[in-house]
């Protein structure tokens, strides 16, 4: 389960860190600790890709997040789907849970 300051970390890979809506961040983080690994992943995916977490880098930031949780589950993943699902939940605005959780696992290998 991440942190705000472990995901705030991972975008400052891709830009410099700055929250933009801390409000949804603070809400999925909050949501996802009382779920599975697969729903804490949606949750977090939904405030960073739709909800705009961070200034710049949200979509980096989630393919990330997918990626570590997939290799902490010792799942293999597909790279390449893994950012095709990243790329269709924004540019679809996706905001249900359950279809961005069935999203993820179809990145799995």
């Amino acid at each position: 389960m991440f942190t705000e300051e472990g995901i705030v970390m991972l975008n400052k890979k891709f830009h410099n860190g700055k929250i933009s809506n801390k409000s949804s961040l603070d809400f999925a983080i909050s949501a996802a600790k009382s779920k599975g690994w697969l729903e804490q992943l949606a949750y977090l995916l939904r405030s960073v890709i739709v909800d705009h977490a961070f200034e710049d880098g949200n979509k980096r930031t989630a393919a990330l997040l997918i990626i570590i949780y997939y290799t902490e589950y010792k799942i293999g993943f597909d790279p390449e789907k893994v950012s095709k699902s990243v790329i269709e939940i924004a540019k679809n605005n996706i905001k249900d849970i359950s279809k961005i959780k069935r999203m993820i696992k179809d990145a799995a290998r």
